[in-house]
């Protein structure tokens, strides 16, 4: 079978776009059956493509890993054109590895679109703040739904969220999980080089790490208050919080100002370190170096930073509202993202050298149970119950 991929997400350097580089490059690499052709609009790709697969370049006047932002839009002329390159006589299947950068699709090919969550539906003051790009959203999300012929998701916590929050039949929705990449592992002797060492950290404190971006559902308002805590105890004089992301420029609509205003209102400046973006090297080490990794989100639909950080023996704290404790095991503390679980979970782990290192035996057995062959091979087995559907 011939199968449409829109890769117009590839581009961009968080969630979205390190999912599906991830698992197209395993599904091209593992699937010697079907032909892959990849869709993108912009060739400037920041990370080689597949070589399996053919990649086929959409003119756009805005790349929709930039367009499709919290703050901007998609042109009609942009989208009509992908619309038009994907809906292309000869293809059996149009795959959209997001519906984040979902366009409607005409003719005969079935469509298996991925819902990584429901965060913005739930939370949509935190994550589409203006109006009319929320009813753009919600308009999207409905048609994506409806068109796709199978809807796949990225964890049984997401597809049961999915099911309860749209009303969809469980037997429509299938789960293809994800996984660490490769170069997340245990390092022998970790060492922060150049690049960390520009950003503020340079090994000598006990850290604790937060990665993901400052989106205002990362509920890092409450993760700072409790370290505000943690930091005025003598004990723990040495430890650092190490934020993690993009403080400008990023795709999502973020709160990196509030935070900053934070930190410098609770005078938390020496102890509060915000890294910028950092490449996958400086935060294998970053990881291997931190005493633990806080994930304190409202909702994550499958968590992939604290699967990083469990695949480099780091301890994680991770919130209930998500499948983090089902796939981490006792690699993971799970909590309710409230200020005072955060601070007592934080605190027990700083406190005990054991159970950080029972945690992260844990964490590294289970991250390493989960791979991208995996969650390819369950996309296969999707494609194949759809096309006998």
């Amino acid at each position: 079978m011939r199968i449409a991929v829109d890769a117009t997400c590839w581009h961009n350097r968080r969630g979205y776009g390190r999912h599906a580089r991830a698992l197209l490059r395993a599904l091209v690499g593992l699937d010697s059956v079907n032909r892959y052709t990849l869709f993108t609009d912009s060739a400037d790709a920041a990370e080689p493509w597949p070589e399996q697969a053919e990649v086929r370049i959409v003119h756009a006047s805005m790349p929709a890993a930039q367009a499709a932002s919290a703050e901007g839009r998609r042109s009609i002329p942009d989208m009509w054109r992908m619309s038009r390159a994907l809906s292309a006589p000869g293809f059996d299947f149009v795959l959209f590895p997001t519906i984040y950068t979902y366009v409607p699709v005409f003719g005969a090919a079935r469509t298996l679109v991925m819902v990584h969550d429901v965060i913005a539906e739930t939370f949509p003051q935190l994550t589409v703040p203006r109006t009319a790009a929320r009813l753009a959203w919600n308009l999207k999300g409905a048609v994506g739904r409806w068109q796709a012929d199978a809807l796949i998701t990225v964890s049984d916590y997401s597809r049961e969220r999915i099911v309860e929050r749209f009303g969809m039949d469980r037997s429509r929705v299938f789960v293809v999980g994800e996984a660490a990449d490769p170069v997340f592992r245990k390092l022998e002797n970790p060492l922060p080089g150049p690049g960390l060492r520009r950003a503020g950290v340079d090994g000598s404190h006990r850290m604790i790490a937060c990665l993901g971006g400052f989106s205002p559902h990362k509920n890092l308002e409450a993760l700072v208050r409790a370290f505000a805590h943690l930091a005025a105890r003598s004990e723990l004089s040495d430890v650092r919080l190490v934020m993690v992301g993009d403080t400008s420029g990023d795709a999502f609509h973020t709160y990196y100002g509030t935070i900053a205003a934070q930190v410098a209102q609770l005078e938390l400046e020496e102890r509060v370190v915000f890294t910028g973006y950092l490449n996958d090297e400086n935060v294998v080490v970053l990881l291997n170096l931190a005493s633990v990794l806080v994930l304190p989100s409202l909702m994550e639909g499958f968590g992939l930073p604290a699967v990083e950080a469990a695949a480099c023996g780091c301890p994680v704290i991770a919130t209930n509202e998500s499948p983090l404790a089902s796939l981490l095991g006792g690699g993971a503390i799970s909590i309710c993202p409230s200020e005072q679980e955060i601070e007592r979970a934080l605190d027990a782990v700083l406190s005990s050298e054991e159970m950080r290192r029972r945690m992260s035996q844990a964490g590294l057995a289970a991250a390493h149970s989960l791979t991208w062959d995996n969650a390819a091979r369950q996309m296969m087995e999707v494609i194949e119950k759809a096309a006998s559907a």
